[in-house]
Parts: structure tokens; C-alpha cells; sequence
């Protein structure tokens, strides 16, 4: 186990050592199922006092990481990552089975998953939404923000912006439960069909705000991801604004080698 800490006097010196167990858990230094070292073998380690410890430890800890045990110690979360399939997620078969997309992959990774919707309502088209739209700046769309969680711990913020004209009529999608397969699978339903889904991501360290609410160290990486959801006659009926933990997903992309 490394002990090497970064020495700038900006940042305190139980951040610094937060931050060093917090990418040892990252780079499976210390793999799922291990203890974190204890209280005191931290202190002969670090050359600091057990305050000090006890701070970097309520860091680790909240970054959703590690869970403590009473008077057993820290130990590393298991948390395998979800897979994202770039040709399998949106498949219709899943929507007509009442699967929606985060659920169906949480379950091939064993996970267990829950969705908690935040915020459902009218809303202005910010910039980026409305261009992707193609509305103006601060027409009204309708917003639904949901948080991802899996085994308990939050790894996905989502925000889905949708056209007032689109959604108007489709009562079920300003329940807080749309029903089996989602908002697409609704969509569908009203005459909306899907002919592709088009996927931008950009990796980048998370905000503090951001860090925060996915429980997540300061400066973590996350994966901005912006989907736009493009029927047959060319519409986007959706566009999806996500922020996800870099470290729970994996992305893979089938890209076919013909024309």
C-alpha cells in the first residue's frame, strides 16, 4: 500500500490523505472486500494525529466508497461497474417487455437498482437544450430530473427535457412512474417512434455540487453524457442531460465495419 501524499500546503493534510486512499481504492490498491487500515497504523503511516485521520476518514466515507462497521472498521464497497451497450440499450424489445434502459443494465451487472424522480414540470429551454430542440431560448418544455442509485449508492443524475407540444397530451408523463419501459416506451405509444438515439460524452472533473450529490471525492471524474432521441420523422422528441460517476460505468460501442 503506497503512502506518498501530494505535499501542497493549499490543500489540508487530511484531504490529501483522503484523496490517497480514496485513488488506492480506485486503482484496486485496496480491492472491494479489503479493510481500509486502521486508525492507528494510518497515524504511523501518515506521521499525523488521529484527528487528523478521523477528518480523512469522514471524507472516504463520503464518498460512498467504503462502509463502516462498528468496532469492526472500514472495508471497500464491492461496486462493479454497468455496462453500457450502445446497440442494446434502447432496443425496443426492452421498452415492450417494461424495461427501461438503466434498469435492464443494472440487472446484467447484478446490481440493485433504484430511480428516485426529483423534480417533474415546466421549465425554459436552457441554450444547449434548445438548440438541440429546435426551440428558442426559454420556450417551455417539460423537465423531468431523475437520481440513479445502485446497491444504495447514488451514481447517475439525469434531466430529461421534452417538447410542451410532445408531452401535452401524454398524461403519464408528468406521473412520477410513466409506466413499464419509461417515457420512451410512452412516447412509442402516442405515435412518437424511435428511428435512432445520438450520444455525446465528455469526461471531466465533477463540480463540488456535483461531487456531492453523487457522493464523490472532490475533483472526482464524471462522464457528462447528452442524448437526443430522434423519431422517424426526424424529430428530437428528447434530449437527455446526464452526469454519471466515471469509475460505475463501462461504455462499449459495436461499430460495424461495412457500409
Amino acid at each position: 500500500m503506497g503512502t506518498a501524499v501530494g505535499g501542497s500546503k493549499a490543500v489540508p493534510r487530511y484531504l490529501q490523505i483522503a484523496e490517497d486512499i480514496v485513488q488506492q481504492i480506485r486503482a484496486e490498491v485496496l480491492k472491494p472486500g479489503d479493510q481500509v487500515p486502521s486508525e492507528a497504523e494510518m497515524v504511523e503511516r501518515y506521521r499525523v494525529s488521529g484527528g487528523t485521520i478521523r477528518k480523512a476518514m469522514l471524507e472516504v466515507r463520503a464518498s460512498g466508497l467504503v462502509d463502516t462497521r462498528h468496532g469492526k472498521g472500514s472495508y471497500v464497497k464491492a461496486r462493479p461497474p454497468v455496462r453500457h451497450r450502445s446497440s442494446d440499450r434502447f432496443r425496443r424489445s426492452l421498452r415492450q417487455g417494461g424495461r427501461a434502459a438503466y434498469l435492464a443494465e443494472s440487472e446484467q451487472s447484478g446490481a440493485t437498482a433504484k430511480v428516485s424522480v426529483t423534480y417533474i414540470g415546466p421549465a425554459k429551454a436552457p441554450d444547449g437544450i434548445a438548440q438541440r430542440l429546435g426551440v428558442d431560448v426559454g420556450t417551455q418544455v417539460l423537465t423531468r430530473r431523475r437520481l440513479y442509485f445502485r446497491n444504495g449508492t447514488p451514481v447517475e443524475t439525469a434531466t430529461s427535457y421534452l417538447p410542451w407540444d410532445v408531452v401535452r397530451d401524454i398524461p403519464e408523463l408528468f406521473a412520477e412512474n410513466p409506466g413499464g419501459g419509461g417515457i420512451y416506451a410512452r412516447l412509442e405509444d402516442h405515435g412518437h417512434v424511435f428511428a435512432e438515439f445520438v450520444e455525446t460524452l465528455q469526461a471531466r472533473p465533477a463540480a463540488k455540487a456535483e461531487a456531492s450529490e453523487l457522493a464523490l471525492s472532490p475533483g472526482a471524474a464524471v462522464v457528462h453524457l447528452l442524448r437526443d432521441a430522434i423519431t422517424t420523422e426526424g424529430r428530437v422528441v428528447e434530449v437527455c442531460d446526464t452526469l454519471m460517476a466515471a469509475d460505475q460505468f463501462i461504455f462499449e460501442f459495436r461499430i460495424p465495419a461495412t457500409d
